[in-house]
């Protein structure tokens, strides 16, 4: 490969960064939103589980069909797809009057969603075979710095400007997303004249390859036990104490927490599943989170709760980078750029279970029992993942990754 494939690294790390922060910009004030602004008083939780869920049930249903179309077509006119086409969909968040209209909206905005997985296939695919892992495992720290610098973002300025222009905010950071794809990205390892893939053909190929399907179940499972808790934290934090006026910024700090822990902690738990294994990495990171969100029942103050949290993050910090190694290890690399298509299905319908199932146990058990029972599906897998090793068959050996 001739061409700058560390120019696409980075400039795609900045599109990716930029993606996430606007995602997560909304994070702190969206149930806010609802309550406030579209004036929802009855199962408060279970409408802001619905709002935070509903986008990712539609990507999830979507994404092999944009992954089918970028074989065809390539990454990067399906990267300028869906972030134009998102900034234009958080336009029409300042417009909403009414929770449906709202639900309309998430699930327009998950439908034409995919700027992070056709990112990190592009990089997959036109990054030499030696630099793959160490290509991924970059890309990887875009979301969790999206996800420190969204929050903060995001809870101040709906302090400061209102919900509704916040959105219009985020609509100008996805639209810098698409415009850096527009104008930076080179996509050179791409055969246009190759067939299209069809999604049940690739489905089937992924479930012929059992060490796979228990990687993407495995990121199903994190990635709910990460988003159970988004709907309701920013209520939470009204319960330890916040005022109205400033809870969407204590909870823009609180959400901050895990993702400055998680950029420190992950390129040490990059080295550290070098020597050890990914493997082994990956049940640190589980049992370390499962203990966190138990811890968090114990807490009732701000600061113990948010120093608790940032704790939980150093730990968590191994899972989704492990997991992208271990899915790394585990597909040839004429299909990895599909395997990271269908590990972000995936991720959307873990995405769309965890608030959901956040919402609905808010509505009917306390917050603090909702932290326990998170800890334990985080425990529970932990535990089977080590029984399988031990006690499993055909577990493949772990393929060294090259890092640069």
């Amino acid at each position: 490969m001739n061409f700058p494939w560390k120019r696409n690294l980075y400039v795609l790390w900045l599109g990716v960064f930029f993606c996430s922060t606007a995602y997560s910009m909304v994070i702190p004030f969206m149930s806010l939103f609802i309550a406030h602004d579209l004036g929802v008083t009855e199962h408060l939780t279970l409408w802001s589980g619905v709002a935070f869920g509903i986008t990712f049930l539609a990507g999830a249903l979507i994404s092999p069909y944009w992954g089918s179309l970028s074989d065809k077509y390539g990454r990067k006119p399906m990267l300028l797809r869906s972030g134009f086409a998102l900034s234009a969909v958080y336009l029409l968040y300042f417009f909403v009057k009414d929770p449906y209209q709202l639900i309309a909206v998430r699930i327009l905005s998950g439908l034409l969603a995919g700027y992070v997985p056709s990112a990190i296939a592009l990089v997959a695919t036109n990054t030499p075979e030696k630099h793959v892992g160490y290509s991924l495992g970059i890309m990887s720290t875009a979301g969790a710095a999206g996800g420190i610098i969204g929050p903060l973002v995001g809870g101040s300025l709906s302090k400061f400007i209102g919900y509704r222009e916040s959105f219009l905010a985020s609509g100008c950071v996805v639209l810098i997303s698409a415009l850096i794809a527009l104008i930076f990205v080179k996509e050179q390892n791409f055969d246009r004249n190759r067939e299209r893939s069809h999604v049940l053909d690739d489905l089937k190929e992924a479930s012929a390859n059992r060490p796979l399907m228990g990687k993407l179940f495995v990121v199903l499972i994190v990635t709910a036990s990460v988003m159970v808790l988004e709907p309701l934290l920013s209520l939470y934090v009204l319960d330890l104490g916040a005022s109205a006026s400033n809870a969407s910024f204590s909870s823009g700090i609180i959400f901050s927490a895990v993702g400055i822990s998680t950029v420190i902690a992950a390129p040490l738990w990059g080295k550290i599943g070098e020597r050890i294994g990914y493997r082994n990495t990956l049940m640190i990171g589980l049992i370390g989170g499962g203990v966190g969100n138990i811890l968090q029942h114990f807490f009732h103050s701000l600061v113990g709760f948010g120093v608790l949290r940032f704790v939980y993050g150093l730990f968590f910090a191994a899972v989704f980078p492990a997991l992208n190694a271990l899915i790394v290890q585990a597909t040839k690399p004429e299909f990895r750029g599909r395997a990271f298509s269908l590990n972000q299905s995936a991720s959307q319908l873990g995405n769309m279970v965890g608030p959901i199932a956040g919402g609905a146990l808010g509505g009917w058990i306390s917050i603090p029992i909702v932290f326990v029972l998170n800890g334990l599906l985080l425990a529970i897998t932990a535990a089977t993942l080590r029984w399988k090793s031990l006690f499993g068959s055909g577990r493949p050996k772990e393929r060294k990754l090259s890092n640069s």
